[in-house]
């Protein structure tokens, strides 16, 4: 098994072309986090024409909700979310110029032809390991919609984060890939 895949965000097409469904990575630098209320809001003024509170070109946004920080901590736990709640507005943001998105989950038809169109990735966190993941990020900023609070679009600065590409930007797709393996084990 080859070593994880180191990445720095933002991300250009090169970045996403030498990763393939299954590679383990580490991500160092920015991810901006939105859940859904958020992304019906970026949806919204992409629709109206203005701009996003953030340029999204080769950026990561991170399915998260983070839980308050203890005393003394900058981030409380941060596992992923779902990400099929965000299907919905994935492709068009992907057109923006997103390179990738982190979750837990299957993604829509729709989504994964976009990922191949707009030369983008989907890698997911494993669910359960919200308190390590939490120990990787480094500095939390607000960007805005504070009055969502857990679902605020953060900045976060992270040191070797670890995802799995699930769908990369040839089609591949890390479920059905294991599902395949494991009809020909068993």
């Amino acid at each position: 098994m080859k070593g994880p895949v180191r990445i720095t965000p933002p991300l250009s097409d090169r970045d996403v072309e030498v990763l393939r469904a299954g590679d383990r990575v580490l991500i160092t630098g920015v991810l901006y986090t939105a859940r859904d209320q958020a992304h019906r809001r970026l949806y919204e003024l992409i629709e109206r024409g203005e701009e996003l509170p953030f340029d999204i070109k080769g950026q990561i946004i991170y399915y998260v909700g983070p839980t308050p920080p203890r005393p003394g901590r900058i981030i409380g736990s941060a596992g992923p979310t779902t990400s099929g709640r965000m299907d919905i507005y994935t492709p068009k943001l992907l057109e923006m110029g997103l390179k990738a998105t982190i979750g837990k989950g299957a993604r829509s038809r729709a989504v994964i032809e976009a990922m191949k169109r707009y030369r983008a990735v989907y890698m997911a966190c494993v669910g359960g390991t919200a308190a390590l993941i939490a120990k990787t990020i480094k500095k939390v900023d607000m960007v805005c919609y504070e009055d969502l609070g857990t679902e605020a679009i953060r900045r976060l600065e992270v040191e070797d984060f670890p995802a799995i590409v699930v769908n990369d930007i040839y089609g591949g797709d890390l479920f059905v890939q294991g599902v395949e393996r494991y009809r020909k084990v068993s």
